[in-house]
């Protein structure tokens, strides 16, 4: 039997995924059949009803990709993922233990944790699943990720990962360089430091690490750095191969007017 996401984030086999915020199953199709292990609906930035999110998920399974969500602020928003079908969640700005309590309490149904028991939704099949199986099965199966990407946050990263049910540090670089101040981007040394800091500070604790690439060569990168999950930006990927196509069909119209 193939090995679930979580099981290869456990045995620290790295994985690679997408971040999508644009409403399109054909796309969550196309990733599944290139061979992604996950796909991240960006709901925290991106524009999805709950039923386009169930969709989202629903394409995902089908085609054999690990549907994540990352959720919204809405304090329902962890549920509502859930309810739909999502085995995993990334929660952002999570700069505290006590809000990392908080994720795992929205997130875990009891004695783990406070999430809305019902069997209607479609995680429970409808009510085909219900009952102790249900719950235990997805208290065990769901993935709880912490998004790591303020200066608090990384002093009180030691805690935050304490936190029973908190399975994963995501290092979010873009919005921690913008909060420490570096607006464009986290190419400072100051932000290095941090990011390198927080490397070391999960290895110590054999914490499993993932973050964001814009580009392939930043994927490798936060490999060798210790990640083992890495998102790739899905609109980077369609800019990249977008401008790559036009800049070559620019070239060849500049060929034939100078033949002309």
């Amino acid at each position: 039997m193939e090995k679930t996401l979580r099981e290869k984030i456990e045995n620290r086999e790295k994985v690679a995924g997408v971040f999508l915020g644009i409403y399109s199953p054909a796309i969550v199709e196309m990733l599944g059949y290139s061979g992604f292990d996950f796909i991240v609906i960006d709901d925290e930035h991106g524009a999805f009803s709950y039923s386009e999110l169930e969709n989202m998920i629903r394409t995902a399974e089908l085609v054999g990709i690990t549907p994540i969500v990352r959720v919204s602020y809405d304090t329902s928003s962890i549920q509502k993922a859930l309810d739909r079908g999502a085995k995993g969640i990334q929660v952002p700005m999570v700069n505290t233990k006590e809000e990392a309590i908080q994720a795992v309490k929205r997130a875990k149904f009891p004695p783990l944790g406070e999430r809305g028991a019902a069997f209607s939704h479609r995680a429970a099949h409808y009510g085909k699943k219900a009952g102790e199986e249900f719950f235990e099965s997805s208290n065990k199966g769901l993935l709880v990720i912490a998004h790591i990407e303020t200066p608090t946050a990384v002093a009180n990263f030691e805690e935050i990962m304490s936190v029973p049910g908190i399975d994963m540090a995501f290092l979010g670089s873009t919005d921690l360089s913008v909060n420490m101040g570096y607006l464009d981007g986290p190419h400072h040394l100051a932000v290095q430091e941090a990011i390198s800091s927080i490397y070391k500070k999960a290895e110590k604790l054999n914490v499993p690490v993932g973050t964001v690439a814009g580009t392939q060569e930043v994927m490798s990168q936060e490999y060798e750095k210790g990640a083992v999950y890495v998102g790739v930006v899905g609109t980077a990927m369609l800019n990249s191969a977008f401008s790559s196509f036009a800049k070559t069909a620019e070239s060849c119209k500049k060929k034939e007017q100078l033949l002309k």
